[in-house]
């Protein structure tokens, strides 16, 4: 009898330490739209360079992602001419990034990499999105589209008012990005049809950091690359200088 219990006993914990160690959901989200700053960010086609867009998350834990959401103004465009979708995760530097070259931007402290950590995308068939409009004719208050210069004329204050309208995606990743332990940028780019049109992020409110580490929005063209703009402190001043964050939600589970 002792063996046999013995022999339970031994069974039961060969099966604890065997099974998977079980997955919790996550999510994460910066909030809603404030009005205060829209933000350009899309991938490169006909006649347009590249601009990314990014604000920060922090993951505790190795995780799945498998769902997003973001929202932004289709600027000088309608629903109609999206034409790509895309999303790159970026770690946060001096990662994937070369420290030793010549910097032409006031810092790359708390920026994103120089080189994205992963992607994902409509053209290359790894991510389906929908497209829900939430307002007609929604007003930012200030944008950064073209004004991305390099020191020392990195400061622009912006480039005023836009509107257009307020569009929500909910995009799919499959196969999810599987993601370490760390702190990451998301940068969502959506390509608009034609010369004039461009997705613009919309920004959340930010009185502060919105959870320990909470870094702000950052931005960069072509022209630029590799080096990263704050939107606010470096193209958008003040007393005391703005900052940003994206409005974008993430979801998956854990490992």
């Amino acid at each position: 009898m002792r063996h046999l219990l013995y022999f339970w006993a031994v069974l039961a914990l060969a099966l604890m330490l065997g099974a998977p160690a079980s997955a919790d959901d996550f999510s994460f989200s910066t909030g809603e739209p404030d009005g205060l700053m829209a933000a350009a960010s899309r991938p490169e086609s006909r006649g347009k360079i590249e601009i990314e867009a990014a604000d920060d998350f922090i993951l505790a834990s190795p995780t799945l992602l498998d769902h997003a959401t973001f929202t932004g103004l289709l600027f000088h465009g309608g629903h109609g001419e999206i034409r790509e979708v895309r999303v790159e995760i970026y770690r946060v530097f001096p990662n994937d990034s070369d420290t030793a070259r010549t910097m032409h931007v006031p810092t790359r402290t708390n920026s994103p990499s120089d080189v994205a950590f992963a992607d994902r995308s409509t053209a290359d068939g790894n991510l389906q999105f929908t497209a829900a409009v939430l307002d007609p004719h929604f007003l930012a208050a200030n944008s950064v589209i073209n004004g991305i210069h390099p020191s020392p004329d990195q400061f622009t204050g912006g480039e005023g008012a836009v509107a257009g309208q307020e569009v929500r995606f909910d995009v799919d990743f499959d196969p999810p990005f599987d993601l370490p332990a760390d702190h990451f940028f998301f940068v969502p780019q959506v390509q608009l049809q034609g010369q004039g049109g461009n997705f613009l992020w919309l920004s959340t409110p930010r009185p502060g950091p919105q959870f320990p580490g909470d870094l702000q929005m950052w931005i960069r063209n072509a022209d630029l690359d590799p080096d990263w703009l704050r939107v606010g402190t470096d193209i958008v001043d003040g007393m005391p200088a703005p900052t940003f964050n994206g409005s974008f939600s993430l979801s998956g589970e854990t490992q």
